[in-house]
């Protein structure tokens, strides 16, 4: 960007100049003196508030140290938008950035708010290397140029943007609200529910065949026509549309193929992801599903889909998964086929299952629309960003 094109006192930095990259590890996460583990899976996109954080004692390998104030990047996978600032100290995973503000060029309390914004977020993708999980290099991020305002301006735009962020914050809490009653409902009519009408099963008694593995191969940056989800596509509320990858359709790809209705396991995945279930809703006949996860074919005649997944989502089930989960790596659990067929469940009839579904469509639609209030907060927020930020 040239001098001549910056609005007045305006100018153009290097990011080095902008922010130190924090570079103090530790090898022994158990024995770093911290209290808080933030990993990836931690941080929410385009929102700059930490809400979730695991032990040291549950993870291996080296990992970055940072201080309260220290904005926590995730270098891989730059499209997901994840930033945190840290309001603790602690230690994150290596495959984030520990950035620490030169307060000679830019105000601590600016800097995420610049670093959220589309402008250095399309830079972070644009400069990312590797197909399978693109990744930033600090090089190259150091001497990208970025045109930043003067300090009091900068002070002017953070009181903006605060206002935008508290909008934004306040629906964020309204949706994890709106999440947590759903959940309690769960818990309370499925996961603990009576003996009275209920009848005991294992998983694998309610299902018409055995769980199906599904089909990986390495993304392709071509358009092949075929996708494949990713991990991030099952979650704690179930199914999550858009984490597709392009992948050849092979003849094992499309026996993976998906149709709406398909009910998912995560039978491979963090510690804290794995035994994730969703339901599919795409409309779409282009997609399969990985060798990560598992696809379930209840009986019709004894349960319905809808109640195994929220069966499989309640609180008791979660925590059976991941008891059951295995594996000598601290961030990768697998859920083995036996063990889950063996699952216990307290499965009433059909025409209970429909009183409960109902009633669970209805706290959905309210958890969504809080969804979508959060999805306006979060384009005003951007839109107002962009304009401040528009040094041209």
């Amino acid at each position: 960007m040239a001098e001549k094109q910056l609005k007045p006192g305006w100018k153009v930095w290097r990011f080095d100049q902008i922010a130190t990259n924090v570079n103090e590890r530790v090898d022994n996460p158990s024995e770093s003196g911290m209290e808080h583990y933030v990993g990836l899976e931690h941080l929410d996109s385009d929102s700059l508030k930490i809400r979730r954080w695991g032990s040291p004692d549950d993870v291996e390998a080296t990992k970055l140290v940072f201080r309260k104030g220290d904005i926590i990047f995730g270098r891989r996978r730059a499209y997901q938008r994840k930033l945190g600032v840290a309001e603790f100290d602690g230690i994150c995973s290596a495959h984030a950035m520990v950035l620490r503000a030169k307060p000679d060029v830019v105000l601590p309390e600016f800097l995420p708010f610049f670093m959220q914004s589309d402008v250095f977020m399309n830079r972070a993708v644009e400069i990312s290397v590797g197909s399978l999980s693109p990744t930033i290099n600090w090089r190259t991020l150091a001497v990208q140029d970025f045109a930043l305002p003067p300090l009091d301006a900068q002070g002017a735009i953070v009181e903006l943007l605060n206002a935008c962020a508290e909008s934004t914050r306040r629906s964020e809490d309204a949706l994890n609200a709106a999440r947590h009653v759903l959940q309690a409902y769960k818990d309370t009519l499925v996961g603990r529910a009576g003996p009275g009408k209920s009848e005991s099963w294992l998983v694998g008694g309610l299902l018409l065949q055995s769980p199906e593995s599904g089909c990986s191969a390495p993304p392709r940056d071509a358009v092949t026509g075929h996708f494949v989800l990713g991990l991030a596509s099952l979650s704690r509320t179930g199914y999550v549309s858009g984490d597709f990858k392009s992948v050849e359709p092979t003849s094992r790809m499309l026996a993976a193929r998906l149709a709406v209705g398909d009910l998912l396991i995560s039978r491979s995945n963090t510690a804290d992801r794995v035994g994730y279930v969703g339901i599919f809703t795409d409309e779409r006949n282009d997609v399969s599903f990985p060798d990560t996860m598992m696809r379930l074919k209840p009986n019709p005649f004894l349960i319905d889909p809808r109640y195994l997944e929220a069966l499989m989502q309640a609180t008791p089930a979660r925590e059976y998964l991941m008891r059951i989960a295995a594996g000598t790596s601290a961030s990768m659990k697998k859920i083995n086929r036996a063990n889950l067929l063996n699952m216990p469940l307290r499965v009433p009839p059909l025409e209970d299952q429909r009183v409960f579904l109902a009633t669970l469509g209805t706290l959905r639609k309210a958890m969504n629309a809080q969804l979508e209030r959060l999805e306006t907060a979060r384009s005003f927020a951007r839109k107002a960003a962009a304009t401040a930020l528009d040094g041209g």
